[in-house]
């Protein structure tokens, strides 16, 4: 069959019903049969989505227990196509509701739709989007350290002061840990870029924790150094407050490190500027 003819298809929706009485239900899944190429495929939700602020009271791990054993069930008829199913069984209706019958549980079947389709598994991801995911919010991209730091990197460039930064390895008798932008002026100047810009309060907070591990170890370390911790924002406000109460553990971390978020990176890029220069005309001297 060539891969642009385009062929029958029918598909049908998995829908929840959290509440017969109220008829309060959300699509959860999409089955999608194509008998001329013998397909037969089911997409289900592994997330809660936006389900969960529409049943706050929603047990999400057996929702999402349950929609995985229809999906499965619905898999496992598929490879069951060398039977007589596909010769039975003429439109996807009839193959789910071998599957799940149409009875009082928590989950029911829409209506069956049709269409054709050059190539029905891409159909099926295109329903899943129509029909159950649409509504999702989409994932928060964070950045990571290298992200924050990159406007100082440019602003150093700017001023050629780039190549004077290096990355520096800092030992003692219990740990190492390298510092990817650093300068040494009788002891070494180490600049860590930390974006906080997290999935939730527990993941920035735990950051600053391990920064603050990181610096106890190296308490005992036989060359002298000075931390500057450079601090990446949360997008989300609401972990605003996380975000204070990590840069208090940064600042209370042995050692007294300089906190700066991204707000003040041109006193950050100046400070850099100043000391290096300061330095270079003391060398010259």
């Amino acid at each position: 069959m060539s891969k642009t003819t385009a062929i029958p298809y029918t598909y049908i929706v998995l829908r929840y019903r959290h509440d017969s009485l109220a008829g309060e239900f959300a699509n959860v899944g999409v089955v999608v049969h194509a008998p001329a190429s013998g397909y037969l495929d089911a997409r289900v939700r592994h997330t809660l989505g936006r389900i969960s602020k529409m049943f706050p009271d929603l047990n999400g791990e057996s929702l999402k227990v349950s929609v995985k054993n229809i999906e499965q069930a619905i898999k496992r008829l598929a490879a069951s196509q060398g039977s007589d199913l596909f010769s039975r069984f003429k439109e996807v209706g009839a193959f789910v509701k071998s599957v799940l019958p149409d009875d009082d549980s928590s989950f029911i079947w829409g209506p069956v739709g049709a269409g054709l389709a050059a190539n029905p598994a891409e159909t099926l991801d295109k329903l899943y989007d129509r029909f159950v995911s649409r509504y999702d919010e989409k994932p928060r991209q964070h950045r990571d350290d290298a992200s924050v730091w990159r406007p100082v990197r440019d602003r150093l460039a700017e001023r050629k002061l780039a190549d004077c930064l290096r990355a520096k390895t800092i030992t003692s008798p219990l740990d190492h840990v390298e510092f990817e932008h650093a300068w040494k002026n009788g002891a070494w100047h180490c600049y860590q870029p930390v974006s906080f810009d997290l999935a939730n309060e527990e993941t920035i907070r735990d950051k600053a924790r391990r920064w603050a591990g990181h610096l106890l170890a190296l308490k005992d370390s036989a060359e002298p150094f000075r931390t500057y911790f450079f601090v990446g924002l949360p997008s989300d406000p609401s972990l605003k407050s996380a975000c204070s109460a990590a840069m208090n553990i940064l600042k209370l971390s042995p050692g007294k490190p300089e906190v700066k978020d991204e707000t003040c990176i041109e006193d950050l890029v100046d400070q850099i500027e100043d000391d290096i220069r300061a330095h270079d005309r003391g060398v010259r001297k």
